[in-house]
């Protein structure tokens, strides 16, 4: 089991991405335009510099959803490989059996 303050402080950055996506897209699309004047381009990088660093989206880790662990995370069951072999051979995910030889 990972420790709880980084399952928390992960879940804080998840919040605060969604809370200021909007707002990163409009700076970004504005600092991407080529067709606008420089400082205002600039002054757009500068804001975009302002926002919180943990409100960007590569700040979030993916973790197991079951022990919060953060490597060996499958994207697609959002679980580690630990907790997928476990769940498997207690026959909690259907069509699932250990192998054995």
């Amino acid at each position: 089991m990972a420790k709880t303050s980084a399952i928390q402080r992960n879940l804080k950055r998840i919040k605060m991405s969604k809370r200021f996506d909007n707002k990163r897209k409009k700076l970004k699309a504005i600092v991407s335009n080529k067709k606008l004047p420089l400082n205002e381009r600039f002054a757009a990088q500068l804001k975009l510099a302002k926002l919180p660093k943990n409100s960007s989206k590569t700040r979030i880790r993916n973790r197991c959803e079951i022990t919060g662990r953060p490597h060996g995370v499958y994207r697609k069951l959002r679980i580690s490989r630990i907790a997928l072999r476990r769940m498997g051979s207690s026959g909690k995910i259907p069509g699932m059996t250990k192998s054995s030889w």
